[in-house]
């Protein structure tokens, strides 16, 4: 069980969290709220995780976000919007993870895991022989030391971060490039398939092609199809 903070200003400060967000209320976890304020900086040193409730106010979020980045605070940020908001949301917001407000307790429950988990192992990433050392910048496959630049780091640490989740062409240049890159599609193409070189013929398989659809990290190194 985790203690999250819930920052939004749907409600009073300190008021019950299910009166904002309902689904919180269905996952085991303490949760405390308090307004988008400066005061969160201070009650987030007592959390485990900050979800960010920028539903009704991305501008407010966005500011919440990168006072939090340049406080110093090392605490995962999940932020909550509607679909509508997605394109606002870019890489300087400095979010740990977003969700949209229509996902259920199982999708919630599953995304705070990760980042909590991720926290707790100091920043260290894992998973099909893959450690990402978030702080330093570095990747080791079975003990050996992968050469990135910083797309492709971004990139795998991405798909890492959502293991056996699909991503479309579109969804990877939005959150790993942000929404002011220009450039097409095939730029994301290029990067898994230099990524895949630096996996070598071994580990290749662990960026899965879905036809049609996009490109996925499967742990178990399942075939592409």
């Amino acid at each position: 069980m985790a203690q999250l903070l819930l920052v939004s200003n749907e409600v009073t400060s300190g008021a019950p969290a299910e009166r904002s967000l309902p689904v919180l209320a269905l996952l085991p976890h303490t949760i405390h709220q308090v307004a988008a304020d400066t005061q969160a900086l201070t009650e987030s040193a007592r959390s485990d995780l900050v979800v960010l409730d920028g539903r009704k106010d991305l501008a407010g979020a966005r500011m919440m976000a990168r006072l939090f980045q340049s406080s110093g605070s090392t605490v995962p940020l999940l932020l909550v919007l509607t679909e509508s908001g997605l394109a606002a949301v870019a890489s300087d917001w400095n979010i740990s993870d977003l969700v949209l407000d229509t996902a259920g307790p199982a999708e919630f429950e599953a995304r705070i895991r990760l980042l909590v988990t991720a926290a707790a192992n100091d920043g260290l990433i894992s998973a099909g022989g893959i450690v990402i050392d978030d702080a330093a910048y570095s990747v080791m496959l079975e003990g050996e030391t992968l050469d990135l630049t910083y797309t492709e780091f971004e990139l795998l640490k991405y798909l890492v971060q959502h293991p056996g989740r699909v991503f479309s062409r579109e969804h990877l240049l939005a959150d790993v490039w942000g929404y002011d890159y220009y450039g097409g599609t095939r730029t994301v193409d290029v990067h898994v398939r230099r990524l895949r070189a630096k996996l070598g013929p071994e580990h290749e398989a662990l960026i899965g092609t879905v036809r049609n659809v996009g490109y996925r990290f499967s742990p178990d190194g399942s075939p592409r199809h």
